[in-house]
């Protein structure tokens, strides 16, 4: 597999895949777009953070950003695109709430002559394809990061084995991945066991409602893998509801990297977090222009994440988002 690295606006970023030929809508080079920016939800501070780097960025190009918020709702995303074909944006930038139903609408916004650009979340590959449907993915490996997760946990757990698993939006590629990438390490370590998994739906509240549920179900869990910082915080707030102390009698892992999770990590009440760094909206418009340009690129641009442990969150704090 071609590996190589690419630095747009300032942020390093692996190319994996063979690059493909663009059968994709044509964009003119011009000073400034009119484009589209098609955001799933806003109530946690990693869409915030994401937004505002991309309206930050935009505003600094003086690029026109027609902004929408699906609210979590699949089914007003899909309208939101639509509504933007209709008004005939230059490009799409879309962050789909799921992998499968955010496919046909991307097929018809190239068929409109409307280039689209996925950020952060993916859609299925056989429904719709880089290349010919859109132009490439920008975001994070969730395999990997559930990966490094769960090889953290291998080296660092201590004797505790006993896991509980709180995994994002149904039907979301980083909630597929994140949950692939983290149970096929642990199906390799026999000592260790998901004793649940369970949907937290990617929110605070959601997850220590599920968590404190889970926790009084399976009282020798001591281990709890969120798959974002917004569900480990509420399962913080569950195993302390449950007489337990976070961090040390129960092991809390994460990805997202926010600052109140990567605080916590300083605090001891997370263990460890690996980032995916929000902040997209430099390496989207930089994608946008070398498109424009002609600049061919792969099916997925991949960010390079880093992560936070007990060694280094407090370093790392004042650069997390």
């Amino acid at each position: 597999m071609k590996r190589t690295t690419m630095v747009l606006g300032g942020v390093a970023l692996l190319l994996t895949g063979t690059v493909l030929a663009q059968g994709l809508p044509k964009l003119a080079v011009k000073k400034t777009y009119r484009v589209g920016f098609a955001q799933t939800e806003s109530n946690n501070p990693w869409r915030l953070a994401q937004t505002k780097s991309m309206q930050d960025e935009a505003r600094r190009l003086g690029h026109q950003l027609v902004y929408t918020d699906a609210a979590g709702s699949t089914a007003k995303q899909v309208a939101d695109v639509r509504s933007m074909i209709a008004q005939k944006v230059d490009a799409i930038f879309l962050s789909p709430r799921e992998d499968k139903p955010l496919a046909p609408v991307v097929k018809e916004a190239a068929k409109a002559g409307i280039p689209v650009i996925l950020l952060d979340r993916n859609i299925d590959p056989a429904l719709a394809k880089a290349g010919t449907d859109y132009v490439t993915f920008i975001g994070s490996d969730f395999v990997q990061e559930g990966q490094r997760v769960a090889n953290w946990l291998v080296k660092n757990a201590k004797g505790k084995t006993n896991i509980i698993e709180l995994e994002g939006t149904t039907g979301s590629s980083p909630a597929n991945d994140r949950k692939k990438g983290f149970d096929d390490v642990i199906r390799k370590n026999s000592q260790f066991k998901i004793l649940a998994s369970q949907t937290g739906n990617f929110a605070r509240d959601t997850g220590r409602q599920v968590a404190e549920t889970l926790l009084q179900a399976n009282p020798t869990a001591n281990v709890i893998y969120a798959h974002n910082d917004e569900m480990a915080i509420g399962a913080v707030s569950a195993i302390r509801a449950a007489g337990k102390r976070p961090g040390v009698d129960i092991i809390v892992l994460s990805i997202d990297g926010g600052k109140e999770a990567v605080q916590m990590v300083a605090d001891g009440s997370i263990n460890y977090v690996v980032e995916c760094n929000p902040r997209f909206g430099p390496a989207a418009f930089k994608t946008l222009a070398g498109y424009a340009a002609g600049q061919k690129y792969p099916a997925k641009v991949i960010n390079a994440d880093r992560d936070y442990t007990p060694q280094n969150a407090k370093a790392g704090l004042a650069s997390a988002y």
